[in-house]
Formats: C-alpha cells, structure tokens, sequence
C-alpha cells in the first residue's frame, strides 16, 4: 500500500512558521518523521516512506540541510512514494513556500533586486528562490 500524505494530529502542535522563521527540524519531529545525516552521493535528502524516515546528505551546508530537510517534509506530507519528476516539482513547491516569506521577500525587494543577494539574505539556494517566484508568476 502506497505511504498516505502525513495527517499532523497534534493538539498543541502550531501550524509551522514561514521564512527564516521556519524550523524544518522542528517541522519534522512534530510530524513523527526520523532526520538522520548520512554520506549520500546521489541526492541532497532521500524520503523513506516505509521508514518515516528522511536522510539529509552529511556535510553540506546549513542553507543546503535546511532546503532539502524542507523538500523531504514536503514529499512526507504529500504521500509520495518515488522521486518523479512531478513529485519533485511538488516537493520544491512545498519547500519554497515554507522556507520564504512573502513579507521578508517584498523587505528585500525594496533595496535589492539582485536574486543572489536576495537568496543570501532569505538564507535559502537560489534554485528555491527560483522555484518560489516562477510559482508566483
């Protein structure tokens, strides 16, 4: 039976926070998921359904552990299964959204416009940044 989109059935749990405020290591216990940091060579996080389980690549970056601990809660919470190409525009929605504010973005945008420094600033990649404003349109 294929994994079911994670339900949070926490009572005291809050609805995670957005931007740089957003906790995806919070994020993930509250959800019940595992995080555990292992020298992968082919991906930046691997999502284990059958284990609850989400294996961060060892030895990146923060701004790279949080993008892809963020993508990997995505697929948990959507139910997915595989690493599709449809799945994984979802799961780099899913990160985007919860890694950026729209009000600290429109904070950066009033002094900058270069999308490098505006990345930096959010302490997110450039591809989420990318992914999050092609979404806006």
């Amino acid at each position: 039976m294929p994994p079911q989109p994670i339900q949070n059935t926490s009572q005291t749990s809050p609805l995670p926070r957005r931007g740089k405020e957003y906790d995806p290591w919070e994020h993930a216990k509250a959800l019940g998921l595992q995080v555990i940091s292992r020298p992968i060579r082919t991906a930046n996080e691997l999502w284990l359904p059958e284990y609850f389980t989400i294996v961060i690549k060892s030895g990146m970056r923060h701004v790279h552990q949080r993008a892809a601990l963020a993508h990997g809660i995505g697929h948990a919470e959507m139910g997915h299964c595989d690493d599709r190409p449809k799945h994984e525009r979802q799961a780099d929605t899913y990160a985007s959204t919860h890694l950026i504010s729209q009000h600290e973005l429109d904070d950066l945008t009033r002094w900058t416009d270069d999308l490098g420094t505006i990345s930096t600033e959010l302490g997110v990649t450039r591809r989420l940044l990318d992914v999050y404003l092609l979404r806006l349109g």
